[in-house]
């Protein structure tokens, strides 16, 4: 069993395959060239895997794979099979843009993935192209529809931005609660690679919109899930993230790591240490010790609320949110 310095059990981890995204959304990397690491600077599947098989042994029971865009690398349904033949228990789960997912959705399930998490900030082709940086709605649902259809599970993120999709907030629930999806609305996190004019909603705005339309009952938090819930007076719930808030990080159970082989404690903390070398030598022991370090180093919290306002230079598209 992995636990940090603050006495909670880290069992999530989060591995990114691939930094590359189809994407260019306002919020993550808007200005990012179409240049990307080499591909021989990534780990191969087998070694991540390798790195995988550390992990559920030392008592990681969830994986979610992200990029990036994880479907921009090839035979990921391979990867995934990999981890679910070696332990079929493990909750294995995927956030992708669903850009690519009509034609993948039926491989990722027959590979042993169970839920997905989609992005679906707009349902307006126009505001879709303006965050997005591309024409990528239709595709989007198009993958959305095709992941339930073969029994996929799948968990709607939106970030509502004023003056971009806030006056969508209801539609896009409305959206996932006629599919039965779940949907999580994440207040915007401040980062250097953003556009700088962003201007998020915070929880108490949310819900002063949806108290318009809906009642509902506050819910608190579900185990780790940093996920402040709700429940409507039907029994549908919805959850908003606050990372700027203390509770955001009081159970946090996750490592996140990068298709380099970077470890990283922390979404908001650059600070990492590599598993690379020691997974690329066959070093089993080696690698399971920095692990261990890594969980022991867990930061209390994030920096997002600190009184110095400092943005976090983290990149998204490398660890996936």
């Amino acid at each position: 069993m992995l636990i940090d310095s603050y006495d909670r059990v880290v069992d999530y981890l989060r591995v990114s395959v691939t930094e590359r995204c189809n994407f260019r959304c306002q919020y993550c990397m808007p200005e990012k060239p179409f240049s990307w690491v080499p591909k021989e600077n990534l780990l191969s599947f087998e070694e991540l895997f390798e790195f995988m098989k550390i992990a559920i042994d030392e008592g990681v029971k969830k994986i979610r794979i992200t990029g990036g865009e994880p479907l921009l690398r090839e035979d990921l349904d391979k990867f995934i099979k990999m981890i679910y033949d070696y332990k079929p228990s493990v909750d294995l789960a995927m956030t992708t843009n669903a850009f690519l997912l009509k034609g993948t959705a039926q491989k990722l399930v027959d590979a042993g993935l169970k839920r997905i998490n989609v992005s679906i900030d707009t349902l307006k082709p126009e505001v879709a192209q303006n965050i997005a940086g591309k024409d990528v709605l239709k595709n989007v649902l198009q993958g959305v529809d095709e992941a339930l259809k073969v029994g996929l599970k799948v968990k709607v993120n939106m970030v509502p931005m004023k003056g971009m999709n806030a006056d969508e907030i209801i539609d896009v629930l409305e959206y996932c609660k006629e599919r039965n999806m779940s949907i999580r609305f994440i207040e915007y996190m401040e980062n250097s690679h953003a556009k700088v004019d962003i201007t998020g909603l915070k929880s108490n705005e949310l819900l002063e919109i949806l108290s318009a339309k809906y009642e509902f009952k506050d819910e608190g938090f579900d185990g780790s899930s940093p996920s402040h819930y709700y429940t409507m007076s039907d029994g549908y719930k919805f959850g908003i993230i606050e990372p700027y808030e203390d509770d955001f990080c009081k159970k946090c159970n996750r490592i996140r790591l990068t298709a380099e082989g970077n470890l990283i404690p922390c979404l908001y903390f650059d600070e990492a240490m590599s598993i690379r070398e020691a997974i690329k030598r066959g070093d089993i022991k080696g690698a399971a010790l920095v692990l261990k370090e890594v969980v022991r180093t867990k930061p209390e919290k994030n920096r997002w609320g600190g009184e110095d306002g400092e943005l976090s230079s983290r990149a998204f598209y490398e660890t996936g949110g």
